[in-house]
């Protein structure tokens, strides 16, 4: 079951973590690279993908990230996570970053390298392409 968050269309590239994002520790702001040695994004840019992780983690300043790469143009094009989060929640409604929440079941049928388009008008939300 899906629930949409952030309405929006868009295609792209998915790029998933198995790691939960804190944004405002881990994302740099001008660049969208992932700057945290421990995550397995690590040295991997968030521009202009999917982006797919669990759920975001860390402070509520963390959704002024989101904002900020948005502003930068260092921002994805849209994310899909397990679990809604006030951070990563209020930070692409900041931002009109479309935001899907998926099941478990959903979230495990994601690859990173896989093309999908990501309609929440539509009544499959996200198709493979």
């Amino acid at each position: 079951m899906k629930k949409i968050l952030v309405k929006g269309k868009t295609q792209g590239i998915i790029l998933k973590s198995l790691n939960p994002i804190n944004f405002l520790g881990t994302v740099d702001k001008q660049t969208g690279v992932i700057s945290d040695k421990n995550h397995d994004l690590f040295d991997k840019s968030i521009k202009n993908c999917i982006l797919v992780f669990p759920n975001g983690v860390g402070s509520s300043v963390g959704a002024y990230t989101i904002y900020s790469i948005k502003s930068n143009n260092v921002a994805p094009l849209a994310m899909i996570c397990q679990k809604a989060d006030l951070t990563v929640a209020t930070g692409c409604a900041l931002a009109n970053i479309p935001l899907i929440i998926v099941n478990e079941n959903e979230f495990s049928s994601f690859h990173t390298g896989q093309k999908i388009l990501l309609d929440t008008e539509s009544l499959n939300p996200i198709t493979n392409i």
